[in-house]
């Protein structure tokens, strides 16, 4: 089965990390019928709570890409993360900032697979879900893993961001 270069990418990051899902077996990307742009769509999709998807959301920090990885259940305060940061300003980047520093589209961005690595926040509120879903470089890819997994082969701050 042909596989999108992104798609391949992120999971040649999980396998080298050496990722897993809550079972203890190698987290591994699965394929969904239809692309997901939502965190809503993933959740109906995977039959998981909505809090479970882990959205992928990439920041402009002051000119410099953040990842924010948030509960598809919480909406991100940008001021709160302006102040974590110590930063006067945190906004939504563009589609184009994203592709840039991402290589991956809105609605796919996985939180691995990037051209180079990501300062990274990772919600807390994820930590309460044995296991979680995160995009898989493209809309229609996703992958299960858990918090303490995902924030290690991000190497992520765990932060409040809602």
């Amino acid at each position: 089965m042909w596989l999108h270069p992104n798609v391949q990418m992120v999971q040649q990051v999980l396998e080298a990390a050496g990722a897993h899902n809550e079972a203890g077996g190698p987290s591994r990307i699965r394929i969904l019928p239809d692309a997901v742009h939502t965190a809503a769509a993933a959740a109906d999709a995977l039959g998981v709570e909505l809090g479970q998807i882990a959205n992928s959301l990439i920041f402009d920090a002051d000119g410099e890409p953040l990842l924010v990885l948030t509960s598809g259940a919480h909406r991100v305060d940008t001021t709160r993360l302006a102040a974590t940061l110590g930063m006067p300003r945190v906004r939504r980047a563009s589609a184009e900032f994203v592709r840039e520093h991402t290589g991956q589209p809105i609605g796919g961005v996985a939180p691995v697979g990037h051209p180079k690595p990501l300062r990274t926040l990772v919600d807390t509120a994820l930590a309460r879900y044995g296991e979680i879903w995160a995009a898989g470089g493209v809309p229609s890819a996703v992958f299960p893993i858990t918090y303490a997994e995902l924030t290690r082969i991000t190497d992520g701050t765990p932060a409040e961001v809602a």
